[in-house]
């Protein structure tokens, strides 16, 4: 007997040129903060305008917030609330991958609720008080396949200032509308693609062998490590392959129709705390061996990882090993077999603080891991998949 709730409020545009049909849909409200990243892509390439043609057609006004970084601050957030307060916006349009939609979940629900964000978290340096309003509108605009952001409730943000990166979630931050056009994938460079593209296939791998997973979860997540499998690789070689990226683009949201992340994402953001600049689907590929293998050695998981190497086109897998030399696979053949936490200035002596703010950061489910990790065990994890 399983038990479970599924709700997805979202009303989903999907494929290539949806972009276009923006305009015709009911806009949540009459003047929007279009919400994108400190970097140049979205100019570069003529998301941005295309992005206010629509609202235009729309007869939505809008002003623009450029300053979301790659793992996006309490500092972003707080200010994209108050220039969304102050420009008297009544909703906001995510421009952007997972990082600028996240930090454009946080702003709807600070555009309503007094304080600061960190005042909501449940880190350790959180106040860990509850939301007292619901969030203002949001419209996403995807323009990469990693997160699936566009179609959940929760987000990732950092503060720099405690060496925090935690996770804050609420019902009211389901967008009301997302575009996932894959058109807008097209420009991602291929390091880019492939992080991106393994945070989805780790969002799906992770719910696989969760402990608590159910028919429905698994449904998603097994359809996204066939599609990544298949396609990435494609998308990694060649951006212009519009299949392979439509292909990325559904996987990514597949697996976020019902995300069970484990201890992986918590490991991931430890890294990400201490290491701001390290991009989290390198993060998540560097732990990855170290991760599935724990559980591979002590057969702890055989049959979900037989089923997801069955998914990646191992024709009749007999252990979980099969699932690990699958996964080592796919990532050589996208060129991410070279990534090393040193390169980021992760150094050996401090791997040894790391199993305690497992306890302090909020990732994915760490009572949900095919085996109870201790400190010790996440040590080992971290200091097996060091370089």
């Amino acid at each position: 007997m399983y038990n479970f709730n599924f709700y997805l409020p979202t009303k989903i545009l999907f494929g290539a040129g949806q972009l276009q049909n923006l305009h015709k849909e009911n806009m949540p409200g009459k003047k929007a903060l279009i919400v994108t990243s400190n970097g140049s892509s979205t100019k570069k390439y003529g998301y941005l305008d295309a992005v206010e043609k629509e609202l235009e057609l729309a007869g939505v006004k809008h002003v623009l917030f450029d300053q979301i970084r790659a793992n996006p601050t309490r500092e972003n957030v707080m200010d994209g609330a108050k220039k969304a307060k102050d420009e008297d916006c009544d909703f906001v349009v995510a421009l952007g991958g997972g990082s600028v939609m996240d930090a454009s979940k946080m702003i709807v629900i600070m555009m309503t609720n007094n304080g600061d964000i960190w005042d909501y978290s449940f880190s350790k340096a959180g106040g860990k008080k509850p939301f007292v309003n619901d969030a203002a509108p949001l419209v996403c605009i995807s323009t990469s396949a990693g997160t699936a952001s566009e179609v959940d409730q929760g987000g990732v943000i950092s503060n720099d200032a405690v060496g925090e990166k935690t996770a804050l979630f609420h019902h009211s931050m389901f967008p009301r509308l997302s575009i996932v056009d894959c058109n807008l994938t097209m420009s991602v460079p291929p390091k880019f693609t492939a992080y991106q593209g393994m945070d989805a296939f780790f969002h799906a791998a992770e719910t696989v062998v969760n402990t608590k997973v159910h028919p429905m979860a698994e449904m998603f997540a097994l359809k996204t490590i066939e599609l990544i499998a298949e396609n990435l690789p494609k998308a990694y070689r060649n951006g212009n392959d519009i299949e392979a990226r439509a292909a990325m683009h559904l996987a990514n949201s597949l697996a976020g129709y019902y995300m069970l992340c484990t201890s992986q994402h918590t490991l991931e953001h430890v890294l990400g705390s201490n290491h701001p600049q390290l991009e989290h689907g390198a993060g998540l590929i560097m732990l990855s061996n170290a991760y599935f293998g724990f559980f591979a050695e002590r057969k702890a998981a055989e049959e979900p990882m037989k089923k997801m190497a069955k998914a990646m086109g191992v024709e009749n897998p007999q252990s979980g090993m099969d699932f690990i030399k699958a996964l080592n696979d796919l990532i050589k053949e996208i060129e991410c077999d070279n990534l090393k936490m040193s390169d980021y200035g992760v150094t050996p002596e401090e791997l040894l603080t790391f199993p305690q703010k497992m306890h302090e950061v909020l990732g994915g489910d760490t009572s949900a891991d095919p085996l109870l990790l201790s400190d010790d065990d996440y040590l080992t994890i971290f200091q097996q998949a060091y370089r």
